[in-house]
């Protein structure tokens, strides 16, 4: 008996052998029902028969077998059923090992029905195991889809929902700061304020990092600015922040120029601070702005340990350097956040560059180089 016949015959106990293995498995929530169990089971099953049943050249087969096949503009049954499963609390482990069992069930009852001493059609089993994994291949695109865009939609509304209350902590404390009631109220207000501010940049990367995964990148509006007094500002506050550190800012000269000049505050906080957090805050961390070849050229320098090898390349990508391995390897606390990410993100919203060096001997240099300057050429001692 061909494969494909077999299936069609023997349909109901196939998807019996499905519904008491997904039973099973251990999910949250209540216990689902008959149908949820067997979920899209059916509609793949003869997906595969019809593939079963399909001519193939020998180029589609080899095609198949390097999981080159023709997408589908429609939804398939198998995409359909990842995103249940996952709604359902389905595991991707879970939901892949529904895949492992329907191969065995099928495979082994097909075997068992097989009269003594018939052959088994290979090309069936072939292109049934092929069929198995363009599906399976199909639910593990979709889950993971499905996972990056409810984390994207989660993060923007928690970060949407934030800046309400944020604000309102930022305002109360600025007033009583302002009032100046005692010293110790000051200083307490003060460091609400200080502290309000923080978590509305960390509010305000998460809602950057979503405009990223789910648009163009980061929106600007440029404007003829000075960035040399929105340097200066962001470096008197981290002055402020971290009293302990020697950050010495070196410019002599207006870089003028189209920028988004929120924007580009961001820029030069997320790097410095990350300077003052990394760097050896014994030594001086200098911050260099100036104008070079009609760029605006701003460079971060601090000493102390080297960014590691394995990270450099992934530097500006968080899903790079928050990965299994690098949590393991490094600990949880090792990562750099998101600021280098909206960083890199900004500058390239400006058509600019980012770069970063770093080894033992000379330190960790951030460059950043940025277009459309209208000054005169100020020679920078780091390049």
């Amino acid at each position: 008996m061909r494969l494909s016949d077999f299936i069609l015959e023997n349909l109901e106990p196939i998807l019996q052998a499905w519904e008491d293995f997904a039973r099973t498995i251990e999910t949250p929530g209540s216990e689902l029902s008959k149908a949820a169990l067997r979920d899209h089971a059916e509609q793949m099953l003869r997906a595969i028969v019809d593939d079963l049943r399909s001519k193939q050249a020998v180029r589609e087969q080899a095609a198949n077998a390097k999981g080159h096949a023709p997408s589908d503009e429609h939804e398939t049954a198998a995409e359909t059923h990842a995103v249940t499963r996952l709604m359902a609390g389905f595991t991707i482990d879970q939901m892949v090992s529904e895949y492992r069992a329907l191969r065995t069930s099928v495979v082994s009852q097909w075997i068992r029905q097989m009269k003594a001493g018939t052959p088994i059609n290979v090309d069936d089993m072939t292109r049934f195991h092929e069929a198995i994994d363009q599906a399976l291949a199909e639910s593990i695109a979709s889950y993971s889809r499905a996972v990056e865009a409810s984390r994207n939609v989660f993060l923007g509304i928690l970060g949407h929902d934030l800046r309400t209350p944020l604000g309102a902590i930022l305002l109360g404390a600025d007033v009583l700061r302002r009032e100046g009631a005692s010293t110790r109220a000051t200083k307490i207000a003060t460091q609400i304020y200080v502290s309000g501010r923080r978590a509305g940049q960390i509010v305000g990367d998460l809602l950057d990092l979503t405009r990223c995964q789910m648009g163009p990148g980061i929106p600007i509006k440029v404007a003829d600015i000075d960035l040399f007094p929105v340097c200066e500002r962001v470096v008197e506050e981290i002055r402020v922040f971290h009293p302990e550190a020697n950050v010495v800012f070196e410019a002599k000269s207006p870089v003028l120029g189209q920028f988004d000049g929120a924007r580009m505050e961001q820029v030069f906080s997320n790097i410095i601070s990350n300077a003052v957090q990394h760097g050896d805050r014994s030594l001086p961390i200098t911050v260099e702005l100036a104008v070079l070849e009609e760029l605006a050229v701003f460079i971060v320098h601090n000493r102390g340990e080297p960014i590691p090898e394995d990270v450099l390349p992934f530097i500006f990508n968080p899903m790079g350097r928050f990965s299994q391995r690098s949590v393991i390897d490094h600990g949880p606390t090792e990562g750099l956040g998101l600021g280098l990410f909206i960083a890199s993100e900004i500058v390239n919203s400006h058509a600019g560059s980012i770069d970063v060096k770093s080894d033992s001997v000379q330190g960790t240099f951030f460059i950043v180089k940025l277009p459309s300057i209208k000054a005169v050429t100020t020679p920078l001692k780091a390049l």
